[in-house]
C-alpha cells in the first residue's frame, strides 16, 4: 500500500484545504461573540484605579463629511469620565466636518472641546499630520486618538484608559464591530470587518499575539509617545496605528486589546468603493507583516471548503485504492468540519437570528472576493488614502523601530 499514487501537489491541495478548516475551527471557538464582547464584564480593564480619573486628551482627526459623523463625535461628549478635552481636527475651515464640531461646541458649551483647523501637512499621511496638529493642543498627558467614524458607550474613556495605571502597559487599543450605512456593498463590508477581521484578531490574541494597533482607538501617555518619538516619526506612514503602537512596544511596554467593543460606520455604495477600501487594509497588512500576510490565504474558508468537495468528488469517481481512500477521508473530514466551523462562526458573530439567515447565502459570495482583493494586494507599491497615495514601503518606520529600542 502506498500514497504515491496522488501527485505531490495534490496532497499539497489537501494540505491547504486542511489547514483551512483548522482555522475556521479555531476562530469559531475562541470567538466571544458579538453579544458577551459588548456586555461582559466591565471590571477586568481596572476601572477602579487611580488612573481612572486622569484628564485625558482625545484627539480625533477629521476630513469630510460621513452619514452619522455627528452622532458619532456625540457619543464622545456623553462620557462619565470626570475631567477630558475634546480636540477635533481639520485641514480647512470649510471642511464639512467643521461645522458638526461647531454645532457640539454649542450643544455641549460645559466640555472642553476645541476646533484645530491648520492644513500643515508635514508628510504624505494627512491623518498623522492631522494629528501632529492637534497634539500640540492638547493639555493633558494621556491621549486617547480614535478615528472619526467611531461611536462608543458612555464609560468608554473611563475604560479604555484605565489599563495604563499599569507601568508595564505602553498602548491599550480596541477592536471595532461594523455598521451597516447603506444598501448590499457596505452590508458586505460588514461582513469583512465582523466574519474575518474581528474574529482573526481574537484568535491571534487567544494565541498570544499581542502586535495590535488600531485606529479605533489607541490610548497611550505622551510619556509613551515622546520617548518612541511622537508622531512626526509617522508622517510617511501608511500603517500609523500599528507603527505607533509598535513603536510604544519597542520601548519594552506592552499592548493591552481592551475587552471595550467601539462601532465603526461602513458607508460603501458600490464595489469599486469597496475595492478600494478593503485591498488598502490587505495591503496594509502586507506592509507590516509580508509572512503573515502570505498566509491569509487560508483564512477565506469557502474557497477551500468548494476545492476539497471537488477533490472528494473526484476521489469517489477514481478509484478505490489506499491512497485514494485515506485522501478521500481527509477531504471529506476537511469539508465536514470546515463547514461546521464556518456556520459556528456566522451563528456566534451574528446580531440576530434574523442577521444569521439574511446574511448565511453571502458567505460564499464574501469569501470569493476576499479571495480576489487578497490576490490584488499582492501587488501594487502604493495606496490612495484621502485624496493622497502613501507608499506599501515602511521600511523608514521599521528602521526608526530599532532606533527608539535602543535609545531606550
Amino acid at each position: 500500500m502506498t500514497l504515491h499514487s496522488i501527485p505531490i501537489a495534490v496532497w499539497l491541495l489537501i494540505g491547504l484545504c486542511c489547514a483551512a478548516s483548522i482555522h475556521a475551527t479555531l476562530v469559531a471557538l475562541v470567538h466571544p461573540g458579538w453579544y458577551s464582547s459588548a456586555t461582559g464584564s466591565r471590571r477586568k480593564d481596572g476601572e477602579d484605579n487611580a488612573l481612572a480619573a486622569a484628564s485625558i486628551s482625545v484627539l480625533k482627526p477629521l476630513c469630510g463629511a460621513e452619514p452619522r459623523l455627528y452622532a458619532n463625535l456625540e457619543t464622545f461628549c456623553r462620557q462619565t469620565h470626570p475631567s477630558y478635552q475634546l480636540l477635533f481636527g481639520v485641514a480647512s475651515a470649510a471642511d464639512p466636518a467643521a461645522g458638526g464640531v461647531r454645532h457640539l461646541m454649542r450643544a455641549y458649551p460645559q466640555h472642553d472641546i476645541e476646533l484645530v483647523i491648520d492644513a500643515t501637512a508635514h508628510g504624505s499621511n494627512r491623518k498623522v499630520g492631522n494629528l501632529i496638529n492637534l497634539a500640540t493642543r492638547a493639555h493633558h498627558d494621556i491621549f486617547v486618538i480614535a478615528d472619526s467614524d467611531i461611536a462608543v458607550e458612555p464609560d468608554y474613556l473611563k475604560r479604555v484608559t484605565a489599563p495604563l495605571a499599569d507601568a508595564d502597559v505602553g498602548v491599550v487599543t480596541c477592536l471595532y464591530r461594523a455598521r451597516r450605512v447603506g444598501g448590499f456593498w457596505a452590508r458586505m463590508g460588514v461582513l469583512f470587518i465582523d466574519k474575518w477581521f474581528a474574529p482573526s484578531v481574537y484568535l491571534a490574541n487567544w494565541l498570544g499575539v499581542k502586535r495590535f494597533g488600531f485606529g479605533a482607538t489607541i490610548a497611550v501617555t505622551r510619556d509613551a509617545l515622546t520617548r518612541s518619538g511622537g508622531f512626526e516619526a509617522l508622517r510617511d506612514c501608511l500603517a500609523d496605528d500599528y507603527w505607533l503602537a509598535e513603536r510604544v512596544r519597542a520601548l519594552g511596554l506592552r499592548t493591552v486589546l481592551s475587552e471595550v467593543l467601539v462601532a465603526t460606520d461602513v458607508i460603501e455604495r458600490d464595489l469599486a468603493a469597496l475595492w478600494r477600501r478593503e485591498t488598502r487594509w490587505l495591503r496594509t497588512i502586507r506592509s507590516v507583516n509580508p509572512l503573515g500576510f502570505a498566509f491569509l490565504c487560508i483564512t477565506f474558508t469557502m474557497p477551500w471548503l468548494l476545492a476539497s468537495a471537488l477533490l472528494s468528488l473526484g476521489f469517489d469517481s477514481s478509484g478505490a485504492d489506499f491512497a485514494q481512500s485515506t485522501a478521500d477521508t481527509i477531504v471529506d473530514l476537511s469539508t465536514s468540519f470546515g463547514l461546521s466551523a464556518r456556520l459556528l462562526l456566522h451563528w456566534r458573530s451574528a446580531r440576530s437570528m434574523r442577521a444569521f439567515w439574511r446574511d448565511l447565502p453571502l458567505l460564499p459570495l464574501r469569501d470569493a472576493l476576499m479571495w480576489l482583493q487578497w490576490c490584488a494586494a499582492c501587488f501594487g507599491s502604493s495606496v490612495l488614502w484621502r485624496d493622497a497615495r502613501i507608499p506599501v514601503d515602511d521600511s523608514q518606520t521599521m528602521r526608526g523601530v530599532g532606533d527608539a529600542s535602543d535609545s531606550h
